[in-house]
């Protein structure tokens, strides 16, 4: 037996022992393990929804995953961002320079007016009016609002603006070091250089660079030069009123400055009145000294820039205006300066024009040494393709701002009927209602009696007082029947309205769009809409007559060819043509201008030369007058107002020019037989004689 149970020992003890295995180990453990980490689809042991769900160990991990990969991510590239050596190079700014068509310098604008300033110079409630609106918490704040950039980034992704989500640090830095660009990238360095700049620097020394850096409009930088711009004051004169202003301004000048227009000034009032309420809420203001501050501190008007007087200035404008709606430069990029803008506006045209003008305008008053001071003229030339070569915004841009060439307040009278007829060659018309269009020619006979009932599809047109509307001829002429080209020639008031009603206003006011007219200087589409009642600008006026020159090819007018800075080409945008009237019908209205010209209300303009054509116009109540014609591929416009400088409204012009006699330019004839329209005339005759 004990044999045996040796045996057995000796067999039991020639077997490799194997290593007892602890509870959780080994490679089954290791792959239970694995799936109890891994999120496997559907969950055993769960029912309905929550099968789904992970379980609240993988959501941990998941997460503190993701803060940590981020958190790495994050001290990576603060670690690697560096508080840039240089600033901005504010005081190396240059010039804005304007070229005339030819490549010869026309203007130089846009300096940049800028003036450091100690902060201990601005009075302390002027600085918290700054805070208020801007970064309340700027002195306890870590220079950067993660709130404020949450709901940037989050605007940044659904395309709003991230205007607001910056603290003061913040703003500085993308003032002074970065640019303006509304990426993620930028934001992030902003952050990041936000949050070493204010570990290293005093909070104070921010603001103040903050304040002397900022765009203030008017072509400023800094609290100093917007407390002249808009003050003709010292910031250290500055209340707290004027300062919760010039604290509106940071939001966006270009928003702000009262001077620009009426919504500006109700923007301006109401952001001033918060930026006070602001500094009461946090104790910065006393609620006596608020309840002093009723009124809106009004600025003064903007100065006007030097070397822009005569005729620069509103070219300048022009040209100015365009690039700011036809490029992506921001107005505060473009006031930094250094870009040349090439135009194409002709230095000899801008001067010829201004020359006829000056020639008929001391006829306009009964004394040439005390001339009308209501009477406005402007006028502008077009090319067939969209070109503006010349343009008279007034008699000088340093007294008057005012752009007469751009302006949309004078009726454009019977030289509206060109429109009228062209959409009646194109949509034919429509007498009775339910029955097919009509087409019609020019040689097609409308009624041309002087006081005519006006007809609608459904019979008579009623006016608001139950009366009939009746047609009015100029001087109660009577023309009987009358073809439609020379109904246009002839400035036939009756035929014209009735053609109108036939073809319909929406069309005719559509024809006026296709071809330049801007839509909301058409108005209100009463029967008088077709003897001129919409208020085109004289540049659309020479622009969409020149689509009947160019065969019913149209462009829209442009000023600018060309933008470079530091010598690269900076993109911008050129109208293309497009054809907007059939050819036929554009020939058919150029063949009644040309008409017009030759036998008809436009025969002074005969002295131009051969091939001119255009139309006179006259609005009916007699306080507007136009001439509107073109010779070869250049089109003019020119109109004539008077305008109470003090109500804005129109005044008649029956008394215009009647007091002696006298000439205006070579449309001649004693001054007391000449109607108003004769005036847009003489100046259209004279310039387009002056010209090779």
């Amino acid at each position: 037996m004990i044999e045996r149970r040796k045996g057995a020992h000796a067999r039991k003890a020639s077997v490799p022992a194997v290593p007892r295995r602890l509870p959780g180990t080994g490679r089954g453990a290791a792959r239970r393990l694995g799936r109890r980490l891994r999120p496997v689809y559907p969950r055993q042991g769960r029912s309905g929804w929550r099968r789904w769900v992970p379980s609240w160990r993988q959501t941990l991990g998941l997460i503190f995953s993701c803060v940590g990969v981020i958190t790495g991510l994050l001290a990576i590239l603060y670690a690697r961002t560096e508080i840039p050596a240089d600033l901005n190079a504010f005081a190396t700014q240059q010039d804005n320079v304007y070229y005339w068509a030819d490549g010869t310098e026309m203007a130089r604008t846009g300096e940049v007016n800028r003036q450091d300033l100690p902060l201990d110079k601005v009075p302390e409630k002027v600085r918290w009016a700054a805070l208020a609106a801007e970064n309340e918490t700027f002195y306890s704040d870590s220079g950067v609002s993660p709130s404020g950039m949450v709901r940037a980034v989050s605007k940044m992704i659904t395309g709003g603006s991230t205007q607001g989500g910056s603290t003061i640090t913040q703003q500085y830095v993308k003032n002074a070091y970065l640019n303006q660009e509304q990426t993620f990238s930028r934001k992030l360095s902003e952050m990041f250089i936000a949050i070493k700049l204010d570990r290293k620097m005093d909070k104070d020394e921010i603001l103040e660079r903050y304040l002397n850096t900022s765009w203030y409009g008017r072509g400023t930088y800094g609290i100093q030069r917007a407390a002249h711009a808009y003050y003709n004051k010292d910031v250290s004169e500055l209340n707290a009123s004027e300062g919760a202003f010039l604290a509106s301004l940071l939001k966006g000048a270009a928003l702000y400055d009262p001077a620009v227009s009426a919504k500006n000034h109700e923007r301006a009032v109401e952001r001033w009145e918060w930026v006070l309420d602001r500094m009461v809420a946090i104790g910065k203001l006393s609620k006596e000294e608020r309840a002093r501050y009723t009124r809106f501190p009004e600025p003064v008007a903007p100065p006007r820039p030097a070397g822009l007087s005569g005729q620069t200035g509103y070219l300048v404008e022009t040209a100015r205006a365009y690039v700011s709606a036809h490029t992506d430069i921001s107005d505060q990029d473009f006031a930094r300066g250094g870009y040349q803008i090439h135009t194409t506006f002709d230095r000899k045209g801008v001067a010829a024009l201004a020359k006829a003008v000056g020639t008929v305008r001391p006829t306009l008053g009964p004394d040439p040494r005390r001339p009308d001071r209501t009477v406005r003229i402007g006028a502008a030339s077009v090319t067939t393709d969209g070109r503006i070569t010349a343009l008279y915004g007034g008699e000088d841009y340093l007294k008057q701002g005012f752009n007469d060439a751009n302006s949309s307040v004078v009726p454009a009278g019977s030289a509206f009927t060109p429109f009228v007829y062209a959409a009646a060659l194109r949509d034919g018309v429509q007498r009775e209602r339910g029955k097919p269009r009509t087409p019609v020619t020019p040689a097609t006979l409308y009624d041309g009696d002087n006081k005519i009932s006006l007809l609608t599809p459904e019979g008579p047109y009623w006016d608001r007082s139950g009366k009939i509307v009746k047609a009015v001829n100029d001087n109660d002429r009577s023309w009987g029947r009358i073809s439609l080209k020379n109904a246009v020639a002839q400035s036939v008031n009756t035929s014209m309205m009735q053609l109108g009603m036939d073809v319909g206003l929406d069309r005719v006011g559509k024809v006026g769009v296709d071809t330049g007219l801007l839509e909301s200087s058409l108005g209100e589409k009463l029967p008088s809409f077709s003897l001129g009642t919409a208020t085109p600008s004289a540049i659309r006026m020479a622009d969409a007559y020149a689509t009947f020159a160019a065969r019913g090819r149209h462009t829209d007018p442009y000023s600018v060819t060309g933008l470079t800075r530091n010598g690269e080409d900076v993109p911008v945008e050129k109208p293309k043509p497009r054809q907007a009237l059939p050819a036929p019908v554009a020939k058919a209205v150029d063949e009644a201008l040309r008409e017009a010209v030759r036998h008809g209300s436009a025969a002074a303009a005969k002295a131009a030369g051969a091939g001119a054509a255009g139309k006179t116009g006259t609005a009916q109540d007699n306080k507007s007058a136009w001439f509107v014609g073109y010779r070869g591929g250049l089109s003019t416009a020119v109109s004539l107002a008077r305008i109470d400088p003090r109500s804005q409204e129109l005044l008649p012009l029956d008394k215009l020019g009647a007091a002696s006699s006298g000439s205006a330019g070579s449309s001649g004839s004693s001054r007391s037989s000449r109607s108003p329209g004769s005036f847009p005339l003489g100046v259209w005759t004279e310039y387009m004689t002056a010209r090779p």
